[in-house]
Order: C-alpha cells, then sequence, then structure tokens
C-alpha cells in the first residue's frame, strides 16, 4: 500500500486542540485550507515538546540570521487563534515520530508527524534498522502529516500549543502531579487524600 502524505504548504490553520474534559482529554493536531481538514492524534507530552522545540528553532533562526529572517520575537496578537478544533475531529492516525525543520530557501517551518508504528524486533540491530527504514520517505512507509508554515505562524502555533496544555488539571502544590475534582492521593503526604 501507498504511503498517504498529508501535505499542507501554507495552511490557512494549523494548531494544537483537544477533545474532552482536563484529565481525559485527547490531544490533535489539525490542519485545515480549502475546505480540507486533517486531524492527528498524539500525546500530551509530544504537543509541549513541539511547541518548545518550535520556539527554540525560531530562536536560533533569528539569532543565526541576525533578525533578517521574518520570524517574530514573539506571537503577534493578530495572529492568535483560539477558536476550537474544526469538527467533526475525524482522527487520520495517532502520532509516533515527529520532526522539525527550518527551510531556509523558503524561510518557512516544515513539521512532520508521522504515524506511530509498532515493530516487532529481535536484536538491537534490527531496530536500528527499522527505525532507519522508517525515517526514509519511502512510498511505502507509514502515514505522515507534512506541514509547511512562517515563521508568525509557527510562533502562534507554539503559543497556543504551550496554552491548550497548560489548560489541564492544576497541579499539587507539594508533588506537581494534576490535581483531580476530587484530590489525589499524594506521595508527599504519605498517601493522605490531598483536597483541591
Amino acid at each position: 500500500m501507498s504511503r498517504q502524505v498529508f501535505l499542507y504548504d501554507h495552511p490557512e490553520r494549523f494548531v494544537a486542540g483537544t477533545v474532552g474534559l482536563p484529565g481525559r482529554r485527547t490531544f490533535y493536531l489539525q490542519a485545515s485550507t480549502a475546505g480540507r481538514t486533517t486531524s492527528v492524534a498524539l500525546e500530551k507530552a509530544q504537543v509541549e515538546a513541539l511547541a518548545e522545540r518550535i520556539d527554540e528553532l525560531l530562536d536560533e533562526v533569528v539569532r543565526r540570521t541576525g533578525g533578517s529572517a521574518p520570524v517574530p520575537a514573539v506571537a503577534p496578537a493578530e495572529a492568535t487563534d483560539t477558536a476550537p478544533l474544526e469538527t467533526p475531529v475525524d482522527e487520520e492516525f495517532r502520532v509516533g515520530t515527529m520532526a522539525l525543520a527550518w527551510d531556509g530557501e523558503d524561510e518557512c517551518v516544515v513539521v512532520e508527524a508521522q504515524a506511530l508504528v509498532e515493530l516487532e524486533v529481535e536484536s538491537e540491530e534490527e531496530l536500528a534498522d527499522a527505525e532507519e527504514r522508517l525515517l526514509r520517505d519511502d512510498e511505502n512507509g507509514p502515514p505522515v502529516l507534512r506541514v509547511r508554515i512562517s515563521g508568525t505562524t509557527a510562533r502562534s502555533f507554539a503559543k497556543r500549543a504551550m496554552e491548550v496544555v497548560r489548560a489541564g488539571r492544576p497541579p499539587c502544590p507539594l508533588c506537581s502531579l494534576p490535581l483531580d475534582p476530587e484530590g489525589h492521593v499524594c506521595p508527599r503526604q504519605n498517601g493522605y487524600r490531598r483536597q483541591p
């Protein structure tokens, strides 16, 4: 079966968002343009890591170009997207591997999210070979979402993604684990139930 590539070259919208209540949320990346929408599911930690790496990448681009690249230092207020995910949210695949790059020729960020793939291997060498094959842009590889966005859109994406991650359950002031509405068993309290 040939590989599915969901390609968005400067889409109208590229955001991270969630479906569900705090503590039971499902995280998505969603790209939309011209009546076409692609949603892929991923873990909260992946959203957070992607947002952090995008900011780091853009800071490095600004540093290396001496500020001449079209990358704002912070997300502009007019580029802020606070709208919910477009519905219906139909998951194309669950993300396993992500890649991030700066295309210096087109002056844009390239984000790739590749489908999670289960590998059955017997040794470390087989695992290394299997991972290498997955990273190649093979026509029979797993599905991939490939999005090319401007520096401004990337800054806005990163800002929103971090806000989405932080919008979950508040952390316990003692152990930093998430507090449920009913409280939680706090390891710092020797197992006593801590109320919010």
